[in-house]
């Protein structure tokens, strides 16, 4: 099985570490530069990273890059169970490799651009919970089975996560992704509120698959619309 879909797998770690390695790369480089980065371009690098890969990756592994995601396309049916445990573990690897690299290359750096809450527990796990709702909702909307492929697609989840980055980055951190957030917190250190960043992007994917199938028309309601068409 490994070897039969090592390309997937391969796929899915250098994507999550090009993901960690710029993203969080631009947190690291904002306090390098002393705040030459902004908020904005941090919100930016990380939209444009996934719109970048998603048409990279997407026809190979289906660009998940997120532990999240992978479990929202199995709960949805779009996903085969025995890729998942290979799935994340190649996200969660490229995650804390690129997290590693950082920290070779920025030793003073002391979070690593780990997601840490600006406010009370509570609030930021409310927070990821409905950031990563929307983002799975969006991501099964304009997705083809569990491939982040098509015309638009990398560049609506794209531009949703960097939306929702640059309006809740400064209170959870905007993480929607338990590897994104595990890479620099273990590197870092910073694991005290880790737990958030792992529980609620997956229940948060959950809730987006279940508001996915409230407004998806049942396939013989589209059936039927497709005859009436002709």
């Amino acid at each position: 099985m490994f070897l039969s879909h090592k390309h997937k797998f391969i796929a899915e770690f250098l994507g999550t570490f090009v993901l960690v390695f710029t993203g969080t790369g631009a947190i690291v480089a904002n306090e390098v530069s002393k705040g030459a980065i902004t908020h904005v371009g941090i919100a930016l690098t990380f939209g444009l990273v996934i719109v970048t890969l998603a048409y990279s990756l997407g026809e190979i592994s289906g660009c998940h890059l997120n532990p999240a995601v992978t479990l929202g396309f199995f709960a949805a049916k779009r996903f085969e169970a025995n890729l998942i445990a290979p799935y994340i573990i190649s996200q969660c690897a490229g995650a804390i490799a690129g997290s590693l690299t950082l920290r070779l290359m920025f030793p003073a750096a002391t979070t690593l651009g780990a997601t840490l809450p600006s406010g009370s527990s509570g609030q930021s796990f409310v927070m990821e919970f409905i950031l990563t709702a929307i983002l799975m909702f969006v991501v099964l909307c304009v997705s083809t089975g569990s491939k982040e492929v098509g015309i638009l697609a990398g560049v609506a989840v794209g531009s949703l996560i960097g939306l929702e980055a640059m309006f809740a980055g400064p209170i959870s951190g905007a993480s929607m992704n338990p590897a994104r957030s595990l890479g620099p917190a273990l590197v870092s250190m910073n694991i005290s509120t880790l737990w958030i960043y792992i529980f609620a992007p997956i229940l948060g994917s959950f809730a987006g698959v279940a508001a996915h199938y409230l407004v998806q028309a049942p396939k013989n309601e589209v059936a039927a619309m497709k005859q009436g068409e002709h």
